[in-house]
């Protein structure tokens, strides 16, 4: 057997590919929407995929599963569940396909995969076991546990309501999943355990930077199926508790893969532009053009006119993601040998109607030839207390999470999670609004936006634990204190 685990940072997501060496034939779990990357990896190891399967209806990404069918490959999915979560692109149609239940079987060259349901991330959400019967065993080798259960937590069982907008299954989808972990301590502690996410992940709260583990490891030492052990109650408010405000694109991802991701077939090929052709672009709002200049002050400094921004870095498809609607044009400020990279990052979030690109020096040049660039005010952290004291309507906006605003804030100040800034935009306070993270990151690209739609905003640079030492007041569980 051959087993390969094949990692997105940036999305902090896992897809494997599984190949009995016997028979040459392969199949890839959890695939990304850009098949190439797998097809490749199974040439270069004398494999063919000829099976392709997800874990449940993902809210992360868009499954590259329609990709494989396209291309003839059987596709193996899940028919538990209600009838809300079936797979409508897939039942009924011509692609070479099965649906399979808990306990069902099917092999792969010598290789066996056991379906196992394990829903509370979702109602249809499946599991495998894997077993090298041409190798001799007769028991299983390992798991995929797809969203279930990652290193160190467990997928949350939130995102129905949270994401999907399904009303009052949240604490339901809770208690569910605390079955399907009664369940998953039945297993062999000796099971390796191949999570479908890693840390980075909006999946869960506290995944582990580690890939893999054992069913054995994670009973000892995974905090929420720890929770699980003690009370049922005391697991649904653990699990509930703190989960981190999920970025904008997921209610899109569960109906794309619910319906069907538009078939790409191969990457769009953004055009070059050049200083002429950004002239157009400058303060059109209709279109979406992404500065991804990963020095935020540059950008603050001199940017085209309406620009949105993400820096181009691991948390890159979080924040396109959360900003940019999916029927929008793109054209992004970027390096030219990062174009391929930011194209993948965005079609597999959905976002396909990347136009062109123009590279930092060109933009540069642009300023010189035309002039007409915009900038927004930017100041240290430390700054923020006199800023607010001694200019009229100044309110401090935090775009952290939830929970790290609850465990320490500036008084007075708003919060919005920077990943739902947009479809929470009718809530942004009134007044000039300085804006701050934990260390800029997420704050340059609230700040952008809010600028787009014509509020006054200042960006905040600087660490969030300089405020402390600079003597201004923090709030923690609720009660003041100061460096």
């Amino acid at each position: 057997m051959l087993f390969r685990q094949i990692w997105d940072q940036k999305l902090a997501q896992y897809a494997y590919l599984i190949g009995c060496q016997a028979t040459g034939e392969a199949i890839i779990v959890d695939p990304e929407r850009d098949i190439d990357v797998y097809l490749e990896l199974a040439e270069k190891e004398g494999l063919e995929i000829t099976a392709v399967a997800d874990t449940h209806i993902h809210a992360d990404y868009l499954s590259g599963a329609r990709e494989f069918a396209e291309r003839g490959v059987k596709v193996y999915a899940s028919d538990e569940g209600d009838a809300d979560w079936k797979y409508e692109w897939l039942i009924g149609s011509d692609y070479n396909y099965q649906l399979v239940l808990d306990k069902d079987e099917f092999m792969i060259g010598n290789i066996k995969l056991t379906v196992v349901h394990s829903p509370g991330h979702t109602p249809e959400h499946i599991a495998f076991l894997v077993t090298d019967m041409g190798g001799g065993a007769d028991r299983p080798m390992g798991i995929l546990t797809g969203d279930f259960v990652f290193v160190g937590d467990l997928g949350r069982p939130d995102l129905l309501e949270s994401a999907a907008g399904v009303v009052g299954v949240m604490e339901p989808s809770a208690r569910t999943l605390y079955k399907s972990v009664q369940d998953f301590l039945e297993l062999d502690d000796f099971l390796q355990v191949w999570p479908a996410h890693g840390a980075g992940s909006a999946c869960g709260k506290a995944l582990g930077a580690v890939p893999m583990s054992t069913v054995g490891y994670e009973r000892e030492f995974n905090a929420a199926i720890d929770s699980a052990k003690r009370s049922e109650d005391e697991f649904v408010a653990a699990i509930l508790d703190g989960q981190p405000e999920h970025p904008m694109y997921f209610a899109r991802m569960k109906r794309d893969n619910k319906i069907g991701p538009k078939v790409l077939g191969s990457l769009p090929q953004p055009k070059h532009l050049f200083v002429d052709d950004l002239k157009a672009l400058s303060g059109n709002t209709d279109v979406a053009v992404l500065d991804t200049r990963l020095d935020r002050s540059a950008f603050m400094a001199r940017h085209l006119p309406g620009s949105l921004y993400a820096g181009f870095n691991k948390s890159f498809n979080s924040a396109a993601g959360s900003i940019i609607e999916e029927d929008m044009d793109i054209y992004l400020i970027i390096e030219a040998d990062q174009v391929d990279e930011a194209v993948r990052d965005l079609i597999r979030i959905g976002l396909d109607n990347i136009k062109g690109y123009a590279t930092p020096a060109t933009l540069e040049a642009y300023a010189e030839a035309h002039g007409e660039m915009a900038s927004i005010r930017e100041i240290n952290i430390e700054d923020v207390a006199s800023v607010v004291e001694n200019e009229n309507d100044v309110v401090v906006l935090d775009v952290r999470n939830k929970a790290e605003h609850d465990a320490a804030y500036i008084p007075d100040s708003a919060n919005i999670a920077y990943t739902r800034m947009w479809v929470r935009r009718d809530e942004v306070p009134s007044g000039t609004k300085a804006i701050h993270c934990v260390s800029g990151g997420r704050a340059a690209v609230s700040t952008a936006l809010l600028a787009r739609l014509g509020h006054n905003v200042i960006f905040i640079n600087g660490e969030f634990e300089e405020w402390s030492a600079s003597e201004g007041a923090v709030v923690a569980h609720g009660e003041p204190m100061h460096a």
